[in-house]
């Protein structure tokens, strides 16, 4: 009987904290008023995340569904400056799961209007995460992941000129694709430790400087064939296959480039590791 009773006892003790462990979902939006331009702050600490762009009636949503025992949401709309800082952060609390990993698994969706320009600051922690930042009004550009995975892909050619994009990245695979379609001034990426994948596949319709510091691991540079294309490398103990361009100095250049109307000038420093070179249509 006795023991009987510490079993009982340990269920209803165990009850709330099993229940405690469930998901909770969250929403948060706001609809579009004419707004012109909108300064957004993303920081996610961990799970799934799909941005893109949304309805022209929505300024921006959020829809979550997230582990309420170590994680809260954040939802924070400044009208006087046109700002929003959307997100989940850890709340603090730590415990033992006794759930599947399946089921305590947080995903994001966040999208914002394509009628707006958008000034974009995402910071990524442990995240599998796809950034679709075609179609959008994107201004500038500033992501850190850290040890994340993430695809950026700019699928469509940005509705608008943007001014730069900052990417970096700690023990992280990142891969950007699409970057003749962003339509930036200029791109910088640093990293840590991994892999990135830049691709600069596209429309292009101007020129665009391109610096890449990576610290140990590798960089895959995908290269288009309608713009003139110049690499300038720092190297260590790094590898480099400059296939397909001509050296001449202390650059690597496709053939054309001075003749070329527009141009993709990229620097690289890099200490160990390796940098390939792939051409986006067929072999050069």
């Amino acid at each position: 009987m006795r023991r009987l009773h510490l079993a009982a006892m340990t269920l209803v003790l165990a009850a709330p904290s099993a229940a405690a462990q469930s998901m909770r979902p969250f929403s948060t939006y706001r609809q579009w008023h004419g707004e012109t331009r909108i300064d957004a702050r993303l920081d996610y600490a961990a799970g799934g995340l799909r941005l893109a762009a949304g309805r022209p009636s929505e300024l921006y949503r959020m829809d979550v569904l997230y582990d309420g025992d170590r994680y809260l949401p954040v939802s924070d709309y400044d009208a006087a400056r046109g700002g929003v800082a959307l997100g989940l952060h850890a709340s603090g609390q730590r415990g033992l799961r006794v759930v599947s990993k399946g089921r305590l698994r947080q995903t994001a969706a966040v999208t914002f209007s394509p009628k707006s320009d958008l000034s974009l600051d995402v910071t990524l922690g442990a995240v599998d995460g796809d950034l679709e930042l075609g179609g959008l009004r994107l201004t500038d550009l500033a992501l850190e992941a850290g040890a994340s995975r993430a695809t950026v892909r700019f699928s469509r050619p940005n509705a608008t000129r943007c001014r730069s994009a900052t990417l970096s990245a700690g023990a992280a695979e990142l891969s950007v694709l699409g970057l003749g379609n962003s339509r930036c001034d200029r791109i910088a990426f640093e990293g840590g430790v991994g892999r990135v994948t830049l691709d600069f596949g596209g429309t292009w319709t101007s020129s665009s400087s391109v610096e890449v510091k990576m610290a140990l691991g590798e960089v895959a540079l995908r290269l288009p064939r309608q713009v003139g294309v110049r690499i300038t490398l720092d190297k260590f103990l790094a590898t480099f296959e400059p296939v397909g361009l001509v050296r001449r100095g202390g650059s690597y250049l496709s053939p054309g480039y001075d003749q070329a109307a527009r141009h993709l000038d990229i620097h690289v420093t890099t200490a160990v590791g390796g940098v390939t070179v792939e051409w986006l249509s067929g072999e050069r």
